[in-house]
């Protein structure tokens, strides 16, 4: 009878101990890195339901390292922004709106909208542009750019790397646009259905704010595009201020805002550093891939030994550039926000 009962308190303590680790510190606390418990990579579901389907569909390992990146942007900001409505801030849900286009970009950019099969997509990091010429930026005027520069001669293996990388990233600015102009868009049709007279004039600044907001990406996408126009049919300038692309651009951005001498000066030397982040990313990204392609052909040999290795080098790279990728995309994202906070001063005055 004895055993019985302690039987049962031992069930009951050990039942606790498993529902009590639903709602524990590890998993409920955002400062804490829930990284260890069970393959929870993120603090929010959703990231890591999509951090799973992209480990489910093999998404190449670089691909991988920079989708992890946006994520945990992703969940740093929506973190902060379910601080900010506990106190009682973003009455209007603009920051939630915004935080909903973002995490649809992600989707997006890295095929996981089911829109398309990311697998059919991805392809060896450093001769991705020897394996995909049609379709390739999913707009005709960029696919044929692209065609020309590869056949005009005029670059060298890694400037075709570089220029690819801009290609790219103009793609992702075209299909955030995209989101941002489907959602004014049934926002427009929810004021116009929903919304009584008397708070039609409140409604009215948020939709000119979103205007305003698709107008410079409008300005912005063709900008860019005028960038990579010049750049395909002449090369890189030689005398530019920076040579890595999305530098280059942020630069170009600056010189166009109301910034004083002293400011711009400033400006350049944080994009100097900013540059050097950019650079060291880029190599951790090639690494990653060779070490990637080393891991296969161990495996394929069946070295178990070589296999241990590798594989523990190769997710320590995975690893720091996951960490790097964070770091230089987190850096973006500050500089672009004051970027664009500067253009909308300009265009108000």
């Amino acid at each position: 009878m004895k055993a019985f009962v302690l039987i049962l308190v031992l069930g009951s303590y050990l039942n606790f101990g498993v529902l009590g680790s639903k709602y524990s510190r590890t998993v409920n606390d955002p400062k804490k890195d829930t990284r260890d418990d069970a393959g929870v990579e993120f603090s929010i579901a959703k990231l890591n339901k999509v951090w799973e389907k992209a480990i489910r569909l093999q998404l190449a390992p670089v691909k991988q390292a920079e989708l992890h990146s946006d994520l945990k942007i992703q969940e740093k900001d929506e973190l902060h922004w379910k601080k900010l409505k506990a106190e009682g801030m973003d009455e209007e849900g603009e920051k939630e709106a915004k935080l909903r286009r973002n995490f649809n970009v992600i989707l997006a950019r890295y095929g996981l909208d089911g829109k398309k099969d990311t697998r059919n997509l991805e392809s060896n990091f450093l001769k991705d542009h020897d394996n995909r010429d049609t379709d390739m930026f999913e707009d005709p005027r960029l696919d044929k750019l692209w065609s020309k520069a590869k056949t005009s001669g005029k670059f060298s293996e890694e400037e075709l790397q570089n220029l690819n990388r801009e290609f790219q990233h103009h793609k992702d600015k075209v299909q955030e646009y995209n989101i941002v102009m489907e959602t004014v868009s049934r926002t427009e049709d929810v004021f116009k259905n929903e919304i009584s007279p008397s708070e039609m004039e409140i409604k009215e600044h948020v939709l000119h704010e979103k205007h305003a907001e698709l107008k410079e990406k409008l300005r912005n996408i063709n900008q860019g595009f005028e960038r990579l126009r010049k750049i395909s049919h002449h090369g890189f300038d030689v005398d530019s201020e920076f040579k890595e692309p999305r530098v280059a651009e942020l630069w170009d951005m600056a010189k166009e805002g109301n910034f004083t001498d002293d400011e711009l000066e400033s400006f350049k030397e944080e994009l100097r550093h900013f540059e050097t982040k950019v650079e060291k990313h880029k190599h951790y990204q090639e690494q990653l891939e060779l070490s990637h392609q080393k891991l296969k052909h161990v495996e394929a040999l069946g070295d178990k030994e070589h296999m241990v290795r590798n594989k523990e080098k190769y997710t320590k790279l995975a690893e720091k550039t996951r960490e790097m990728g964070y770091k230089m995309k987190k850096h973006m994202q500050d500089l672009t926000s004051r970027l664009a906070r500067e253009a909308l001063q300009h265009n108000e005055l």
